[in-house]
C-alpha cells in the first residue's frame, strides 16, 4: 500500500476502515492488521466485520465457528475483507432452573455491547453477525442496530429431531414424567441420550427458531436463513451469499435504520404470532426497536394480535418440530400467504436490497397436503396467542401465551414461591395442587436479577400431567419450550414494589384472556395496606454483572434493555 496521503483510494464503501488504515499515519495499523493476513490490496477494500457466536458451551453454537469461515469466504469473493471475532455465548438449556440462568438475559446485553464495541474500535464498514441461540440473536442485531452500519444477521440453524422426535423439551417434560411415577430411570435416561443429536438450535418454534423468523420477517437476515438445517448445504450456500448481499447493502448505503422500520417490526410481529412463537419474542422485539430508535410498545402486540390469527401446529403447544417446516418451505410461503392477504407491508426494504413484495413474488405455496400451516380460513386460534394483560397484578403489563388449548381463562387459589427453584421442588413433592396458580416472584430484570426463564416449573407441570389444572404467573419469563397456562414479565415487578409482592398464599387470582385481565381477588385498600407494610428485600449481588445489571435495567413491559434512562 502507498505511504502517499494523497494516494488514497476510494473510500465511498470504506467509510469508517479508510480513517483506520490510509495514510502515512497509520502505517503502524496496517502494520498490525499485516500480522493477521492483511495485504497490500485489503486495505483498499471494505472491512467486514463477522461477528461468531462460536463456542462449544452449548450445541447450538457448536458449528459457528465453521460457518463463520464461509462467510468470509463469501466476503472474500466479493472483494470484501472479512475479519472474524468473537463473542460470548450461555446456554439457558444447560443453565435453566439454577443460579447461572440469571446470567442468560444479562448476555443479551453484553453481546449487543461487544459487537458495537469490537466493530466500532475497528472501523468495520459493515457487519454479518452469526446467532445459534436464545439471547444471543437479538444481542447481535442490538450491536449492528446500535452502529447502524450496513449489517445481515445470519442465523446458525437448527438441529435435527432426536430419536422418536425428541427434543430438548423432551427432556423437561420426562424429569415430571419420572416425578410422577410413569417414566422409569433408564427410559429418562433414554430421553436424555437421544433426544439432542448434534448441532443446531432447539428444534421447535421455541425461542431460537422464534427469533430466527422474526429477523428474516424484519428484513435483516437473507431469505430463508431462519428455515435451514445447521449442517446443510443450504446453511453454508446462506453464508456464501451474505458476502455478495453485504457488499450491494455498502454501494447503496443501505443500513439497519432503512430496514428495521416501525412497519417491518409489525411485520415481524405478524409473523411470530402466526407461528405460535415465544412469548421472549415480546421482550426482544421492544429492545431491538428501542435500540434502533422505532417506538413500539406492549399496546403494539395487543392490536396486531387482535387481527393476526395462530396458523402453525408447531411445538411446543403443537405437534411439528422446526425441521418438518423446513421440508415443506420455511417460512416464505407462510409470509407469501400473509402478504396476498394483506396482512404484511411489501413495500419494506430487506438486506437483499429489495423490498419485502419483490423477495417474495416468485416464493411458490406449501405442498398440497401439509398439515402444519393451516390456511387462513382455519386457524388454529384467531387471534394471537401471545396476550397482554392487564390488572391489578400488573398494572404496568404482562405477557401470555395462551393458544386455547389450555382454555382461556383460569382463576385458582395462589400459592406463592419466592424463587424458582422453591416452585420447582413445590410442584416435584406434591405440594402442588390441581386449582393452584403458582405465583414466582423476584425473579423479575431487577429482583433476580436477569429474568429467568421458568422452563423446569413450566416441564415440570406438564410431566406431572398438571397442565390443564394449574396455571403460573410470575414476574420472571418463559422459555420458548414453556406450554401451559403461563403468565411471566409482571410488571412492576416484586423488587419494585409491585402488587405481586404482596400475594399471599390462599388468595384468589384469575387470568383471562378474552377481557385480557390478570386479577388479584383484592380490594384496593386491602393491596394499599399490604404495599405500605412491604419491606424491599436486601438485593442478592451487590458486586460483578448482576449488580450492575440490576442496576441499570428496565423494566420487562420495555423490552428490559440497559440504556433507557441514560
Amino acid at each position: 500500500m502507498s505511504n502517499n496521503a494523497s494516494d488514497k483510494p476510494d473510500t465511498k464503501s470504506r467509510k469508517y476502515s479508510s480513517q483506520v488504515v490510509d495514510g502515512v499515519e497509520h502505517a503502524p495499523s496496517r502494520a498490525m492488521l499485516r500480522a493477521v493476513g492483511f495485504g497490500d490490496d485489503d486495505f483498499k477494500k471494505p472491512q467486514i466485520g463477522i461477528a461468531s457466536t462460536w463456542s462449544m458451551v452449548t450445541p447450538c453454537n457448536m458449528h459457528i465457528n465453521k460457518l463463520a469461515e464461509d462467510v468470509n469466504r463469501g466476503v472474500d469473493a466479493a472483494n470484501g475483507k472479512g475479519i472474524i471475532y468473537g463473542t460470548i455465548t450461555v446456554s439457558d438449556g444447560i443453565s435453566m432452573g439454577t443460579e447461572g440462568m440469571k446470567y442468560s438475559l444479562v448476555s443479551r446485553e453484553v453481546i449487543a455491547d461487544s459487537i458495537e464495541a469490537v466493530s466500532g474500535c475497528m472501523g468495520h464498514d459493515g457487519i454479518i453477525a452469526i446467532g445459534g441461540c436464545d439471547k444471543n440473536m437479538p444481542g447481535c442485531l442490538m450491536g449492528m442496530a446500535r452502529l447502524n452500519r450496513p449489517s445481515i444477521f445470519i442465523y446458525g440453524g437448527t438441529i435435527q429431531p432426536g430419536k422418536n422426535h425428541t427434543d430438548i423439551i423432551s427432556v423437561f417434560e420426562a424429569v415430571g414424567s419420572h416425578a410422577k411415577g410413569t417414566m422409569s430411570d433408564i427410559q429418562l435416561k433414554n430421553v436424555e441420550e437421544t433426544a439432542i443429536p448434534g448441532p443446531g438450535s432447539c428444534g421447535g418454534m421455541y425461542t431460537a427458531n422464534t427469533m430466527a423468523s422474526a429477523i428474516e420477517a424484519l428484513g435483516m437476515s437473507l431469505p430463508n436463513s431462519s428455515a435451514q438445517d445447521a449442517i446443510s448445504s443450504e446453511k453454508v450456500d446462506d453464508c456464501l451469499r451474505a458476502g455478495e448481499a453485504i457488499m450491494h447493502l455498502l454501494r447503496h448505503d443501505i443500513k439497519p435504520s432503512d430496514i428495521m422500520t416501525r412497519a417491518a417490526f409489525e411485520n415481524s410481529i405478524k409473523v411470530v404470532i402466526a407461528l405460535g412463537g415465544s412469548t421472549n419474542a415480546v421482550l426482544h422485539l421492544l429492545a431491538m426497536a428501542h435500540t434502533i430508535g422505532v417506538e413500539l410498545s406492549l399496546d403494539d402486540f395487543t392490536r396486531i394480535g387482535a387481527e393476526t390469527p395462530l396458523l402453525a401446529d408447531l411445538r411446543p403447544s403443537g405437534r411439528f418440530l422446526m425441521s418438518d417446516l423446513i421440508r415443506i418451505g420455511g417460512i416464505q410461503p407462510l409470509m407469501k400467504l400473509m402478504l396476498d392477504a394483506g396482512m404484511l407491508d411489501g413495500s419494506c426494504m430487506t438486506v437483499t436490497g429489495k423490498t419485502l413484495a419483490e423477495n417474495l413474488k416468485d416464493v411458490k405455496p406449501y405442498p398440497t397436503g401439509q398439515e402444519i400451516i393451516q390456511p387462513l380460513d382455519k386457524p388454529i386460534k384467531k387471534d394471537s396467542h401471545l396476550v397482554i394483560l392487564r390488572g391489578n397484578l400488573a398494572p404496568q403489563g404482562a405477557v401470555a401465551k395462551i393458544t386455547g388449548k389450555e382454555g382461556l381463562s383460569f382463576t385458582g387459589t395462589a400459592r406463592v414461591f419466592n424463587s424458582e427453584e422453591e416452585t420447582l421442588k413445590g410442584i416435584l413433592d406434591g405440594t402442588v395442587v390441581s386449582g393452584d396458580v403458582l405465583v414466582i416472584r423476584y425473579e423479575g430484570p431487577k429482583g433476580a436479577p436477569g429474568m429467568r426463564e421458568m422452563l423446569s416449573p413450566t416441564s415440570a407441570i406438564m410431566g406431572k400431567g398438571l397442565g390443564k389444572d394449574v396455571a403460573l404467573v410470575t414476574d420472571g419469563r418463559f422459555s420458548g419450550g414453556s406450554h401451559g397456562f403461563v403468565v411471566g414479565h409482571i410488571t412492576p415487578e416484586a423488587i419494585e414494589g409491585g402488587p405481586i409482592a404482596i400475594v399471599q398464599s390462599g388468595d384468589m387470582i384469575t387470568i383471562d384472556a378474552e377481557t385480557h385481565e390478570v386479577k388479584l381477588h383484592l380490594n384496593d385498600a386491602e393491596i394499599a395496606q399490604r404495599l405500605q407494610n412491604w419491606k424491599k428485600p436486601a438485593p442478592r449481588y451487590t458486586r460483578g454483572v448482576l449488580a450492575k445489571y440490576a442496576k441499570t435495567v428496565s423494566s420487562a413491559s420495555e423490552g428490559a434493555v440497559t440504556d433507557k434512562y441514560l
